[in-house]
């Protein structure tokens, strides 16, 4: 992740970061991942853009290590850790449960279809 580069939209917001690839860029979301294949610089910029940061509001599923999947919203995102929690549908009176998943984020953690 050392070789890295932030990439930021007009306002300042981190929208991911572009990653030098052989002769080319990959773009990678606020999750870690892969958002392209290596393609060249402006292209990975526009991906990036493109894909902006509203998935991170949307559903997930994470599988638990029993198999089971469990509906999460994410609540944080950074280098340092992935924290989702256990989706509530905006219940303010349920416990929170979180879980804290690795950066990038695992395979176990996918957003609901």
């Amino acid at each position: 992740m050392e070789d890295w580069i932030e990439h930021r939209r007009g306002d300042g917001e981190l929208v991911g970061w572009i990653r030098p690839d052989g002769e080319g860029y990959v773009a990678i979301d606020l999750l870690g991942r892969p958002a392209t294949d290596a393609t060249d610089w402006l292209t990975a910029e526009e991906a990036l853009e493109r894909i902006g940061i509203g998935y991170l509001a949307e559903p997930y599923l994470l599988t638990l290590t029993h198999g089971v999947d469990l509906r999460v919203r994410i609540t944080e995102v950074s280098v340092d850790g992935i924290t989702v929690k256990k989706d509530d549908f905006g219940a303010i009176d349920v416990p929170q449960l979180t879980y804290r998943l690795p950066f990038p984020a695992p395979a176990e953690l996918r957003q609901l279809a």
